[in-house]
């Protein structure tokens, strides 16, 4: 379990996007909040089981496009709909749940682990989003919006770099 949790939390290429998403639906309210904080978690799950029974991963940046997607949703302040938010949020969940899994042979220990991680993704949606929710001067979501910026330049670093070595 603890090394699910910490995978989570010492590794950018996971955390950076759940924390865009969390800032996005903290921009947008409540609901948005809720929806990611139970569905994320629930589709990581998901994807890291389905990553480690297919054993296929993909070569794409795909730490790389997340940034640039969430981010960029975050400092466009993007007035989505609840059902956009939902599947944004189950596709990331999938999409990195499946990277974690991939190339994990499997375990009974792989639960543990798993359910670490998910514990990870579930705490730091319901923190950061809480937090996002009950900012109220018009300054303090401008900030959150500039962190998504800051995350998009962190993506086109990593876009540029993986292009690079590729």
């Amino acid at each position: 379990m603890y090394d699910g949790l910490l995978h989570f939390l010492l590794s950018p290429e996971d955390i950076v996007p759940v924390v865009a998403l969390a800032l996005l639906a903290g921009l947008r309210g409540p609901e948005y909040g809720r929806r990611a904080l139970f569905l994320l978690p629930v589709s990581w799950f998901v994807g890291c089981f389905l990553g480690t029974m297919f054993q296929w991963a993909t070569s794409w940046p795909v730490a790389a496009i997340s940034f640039l997607i969430f981010g960029g949703l975050v400092a466009a302040n993007a007035q989505l709909s609840l059902r956009a938010m939902t599947v944004l949020a189950g596709l990331l969940g999938l999409v990195h749940g499946w990277m974690n899994g991939a190339g994990v042979p499997w375990s009974f220990s792989l639960v543990g682990a798993y359910a670490g991680l998910v514990a990870g993704v579930f705490v730091v949606v319901a923190l950061v989003s809480a937090f996002v929710i009950r900012l109220r001067p018009p300054w303090t979501r401008i900030a959150v919006r500039v962190a998504g910026s800051w995350i998009v330049a962190t993506g086109l670093l990593l876009l540029g770099w993986s292009a690079r070595r590729g």
